[in-house]
């Protein structure tokens, strides 16, 4: 019987062409993201002391996926993987070079940063339509799973080194640094890539995009499985945008334990929950995601904080389980823009809740401002799930007409 065969396991994964290049491009680009954003929002806050525009500045350019998801997300499955995705590492590369220029005041920087969104907003619907291409959806969450943790560990050493470099190396050197990063992740896609059709036919466009945004949102459950995995997620995400002004000299070392957390939720959920089980721990999950904040609004030392910021992201785990859904319930084709506008939705929700957060902060503490974007994303994951129990069990996916 198909329950009692054994569980496809990661170094499976390693064997389905085309997996381990697409893998290490994002590995080398979640690097290059980490060092660069923890460079950016470290020259931001030493050159302003606002805790706003040192989040704003490591996570603003989120708010512009929310353009992107608008504008541009048909393209995710209508245009070539390779050469979007290797585009998308030399778009960063030189925006990250550009943010290292001498003598650039804060409000150029963000006139760099902020377009870098729009363009992350297609960049994260192409690589997960193509994984989901290249796995399919049966194996998709063993796939994510794989991609969440690396991104966890890549995290864990990008903040790290970053924060040590920091100590020695001026924040543009750094942003140096990210951007031969992002060119490496480049040259990775290009050589160990083929050459793939569109999934989709048409060309991409605003209308095409609105289309499918219409169609992905017009059934219940995949509105609040969207809502599930943007709100909860975003706010928290808030409360990670303060870690600079929350403890300057440590901030590497709470975004590494953050990452830490992340990696065991994702170990977690992704390959050692049954399947049978998974379904039931996306509200718990989500609500240990928030919990530990509300102590961090005494302002504990950063040892005390560490430990809330780690157990805290395993909630992250909640997003696979998410994930599974939304994909059980999108048809095969749309799989590119379903995923891409829960990618640019959930950054987008990141960008708005680092603003509201760093706002906050400024009335009163970044530690107080924590607890208080904790607070709310419980009361968002108790009202979704309120609003889960009258929704239908399932939905047909529908297909688009072109």
């Amino acid at each position: 019987m198909p329950s009692h065969r054994s569980t496809p396991g990661y170094r499976s994964l390693f064997r389905v062409p085309e997996f381990t290049p697409l893998f290490l491009g994002a590995a080398v680009q979640t690097a290059a993201q980490t060092v660069g954003g923890l460079a950016l929002g470290t020259l931001v806050y030493r050159a302003t002391g606002s805790p706003l525009l040192s989040a704003v500045s490591m996570f603003g350019p989120s708010l512009a996926q929310m353009l992107g998801a608008t504008f541009l997300l048909s393209g995710a499955d209508r245009l070539p993987p390779r050469t979007a995705l290797v585009a998308v590492s030399l778009t960063f590369a030189a925006g990250t070079a550009a943010q290292a220029l001498p003598g650039l005041a804060t409000g150029a920087l963000f006139t760099v940063v902020l377009p870098l969104g729009l363009v992350a907003s297609l960049g994260g619907g192409i690589r997960w339509g193509l994984l989901n291409e290249i796995l399919a959806k049966d194996g998709y969450l063993l796939g994510r799973s794989l991609f969440n943790m690396m991104s966890g560990l890549a995290q864990i050493t990008g903040y790290a080194t970053g924060g040590a470099l920091l100590t020695a190396l001026s924040p543009r050197a750094c942003l140096l640094l990210a951007a031969a990063l992002y060119l490496t992740a480049a040259l990775v896609l290009r050589l160990g890539l083929g050459r793939r059709p569109p999934r989709a036919t048409g060309r991409p466009s605003p209308a095409a995009t609105w289309r499918t945004n219409a169609l992905l949102w017009s059934a219940r459950p995949r509105r609040l499985t969207y809502l599930g995995l943007w709100l909860p997620n975003g706010l928290v995400v808030g409360c990670e945008s303060l870690y600079v002004s929350y403890a300057p000299d440590a901030a590497g070392t709470l975004f590494a334990c953050a990452a830490l957390g992340m990696f065991a939720g994702d170990v977690t959920v992704g390959r050692l929950i049954p399947a049978a089980v998974r379904p039931r721990l996306a509200t718990p999950l989500l609500l240990l995601l928030a919990a530990p904040y509300l102590l961090l609004g005494a302002h504990p030392p950063v040892p005390v904080a560490a430990v809330c910021v780690t157990v805290a992201s395993v909630g992250f785990g909640a997003s696979l389980v998410q994930q599974e859904r939304l994909m059980s319930l999108t048809p095969d084709e749309l799989a590119g823009h379903a995923l891409g506008l829960h990618s640019a939705g959930m950054l987008a929700l990141q960008g708005v809740s680092a603003a509201l957060a760093g706002s906050l902060a400024q009335l009163v503490t970044p530690a107080r401002a924590m607890a208080g974007m904790a607070v709310v994303s419980l009361a968002v994951t108790g009202s979704l799930v309120t609003a889960g129990r009258r929704s239908p069990a399932a939905a047909v996916p529908e297909r688009s007409s072109r």
